[in-house]
């Protein structure tokens, strides 16, 4: 296990899971602007839980001795359509997951960490899937169908 190497990822995910979860809490507010209710209750939502990881992770880092930073972040994507934030969020989950993944393995002998990022990646591999049966019941009920369901 590299102490350093579980350090970076976990500044990683304070910086960008914060800025994914002010992205989640602007397209809430996006999506209830429009009406779509559903989507904006479960952004919103989703925005908070994700601070509460952010929350943890800099407590991790506290713990084991390192420095939490507030970095730089690049600029992020905001969407209109629904359909169209759903394809991306879901491709930001699958790509969060396969370097999550490595970061967890890397922490599995600290088990306190491994803990943490073990939730944290469940809760994004729900999340993927959650995009993925989105998309599969727009393909099937059709993309009007599905957007008058997010009233």
């Amino acid at each position: 296990m590299s102490k350093e190497k579980i350090l970076e990822g976990l500044q990683v995910i304070v910086t960008d899971l914060a800025q994914q979860a002010d992205g989640h809490q602007i397209q809430s507010r996006i999506f209830k602007s429009q009406g779509f209710n559903k989507l904006a209750t479960k952004y919103a939502e989703h925005a908070e839980e994700e601070r509460g990881y952010v929350e943890q992770c800099i407590d991790r880092i506290i713990d084991l001795g390192g420095e939490v930073k507030i970095e730089a972040k690049r600029e992020g994507v905001v969407c209109k359509n629904p359909v169209d934030w759903v394809k991306y969020d879901l491709q930001v989950s699958k790509d969060g997951l396969a370097w999550l993944f490595e970061l967890t393995e890397e922490a599995r002998t600290d088990y306190t960490t491994f803990d943490i990022l073990k939730k944290y990646y469940q809760d994004e591999e729900e999340d993927m899937y959650w995009g993925e049966a989105q998309l599969e019941l727009i393909e099937k009920i059709g993309e009007q169908n599905w957007i008058l369901q997010q009233l």
